[in-house]
């Protein structure tokens, strides 16, 4: 009884596993190079790109009073921004914390810890908005908006609270769910470790 040879691979997909190995050795090397992938690179281009054609459209209508707001928005912005929520922040953590130290870095993750990051984005994000239409939600601005805004100038201040009654809303309802999902997790380990079932017996 004979032997039969196994088929030899064609050459054409020999040169697409050649072709897909070259690949991913340019992509390593990308990444090592860069540190982030090649869609990282161009999402951060086109963004400056955007940024570059808004600021020459803003520098063509008024370069000196949108100097003098950029100025004065950055000094705002470190002077008095910055030390107000980085001590708001530092005091909701002590308030959480209830005076004890931050535990040390550990694989279970802390609760407090994830109240307060679940916290701080949604109001980073409603403090934003608040900074960035300020004008129109406290109507403090000579220029009428009506026109470009088509909206009555009323509005605002309603819509900016309920955005950020929404995005409070939600991140609340992200953090039950996953510490639901940690706390089932830590269950089913335990059970796994410990050799019993998952489930109460009726």
């Amino acid at each position: 009884m004979t032997d039969t040879p196994e088929p030899e691979e064609p050459p054409q997909a020999e040169g697409s596993i050649a072709s897909r190995a070259r690949g991913r050795t340019l992509l390593a090397r990308f990444r090592k190079l860069y540190g982030e992938s090649p869609w990282h690179l161009l999402v951060l281009v086109v963004c400056l790109a955007v940024s570059a054609y808004a600021a020459v459209r803003l520098l063509d209508t008024n370069w000196f009073e949108v100097t003098k707001w950029f100025v004065g928005a950055a000094l705002v912005h470190d002077l008095v921004l910055v030390p107000l929520y980085a001590g708001t922040d530092w005091m909701t953590n002590r308030a959480l914390r209830a005076g004890r130290p931050v535990p040390p870095p550990t694989k279970r993750r802390d609760t407090r810890t994830a109240v307060l990051n679940h916290l701080r984005f949604p109001a980073f994000l409603s403090l934003l908005l608040l900074l960035v239409y300020w004008p129109l939600v406290f109507q403090d601005s000579k220029t009428p908006y009506e026109v470009s805004t088509a909206l009555d100038p009323d509005v605002f201040l309603g819509r900016w609270l309920l955005i950020t009654a929404v995005v409070f809303a939600a991140s609340a309802v992200l953090f039950t769910v996953r510490q639901w999902r940690a706390r089932t997790r830590t269950t089913g380990s335990s059970h796994k470790r410990t050799g019993r079932p998952s489930h109460r017996p009726r």
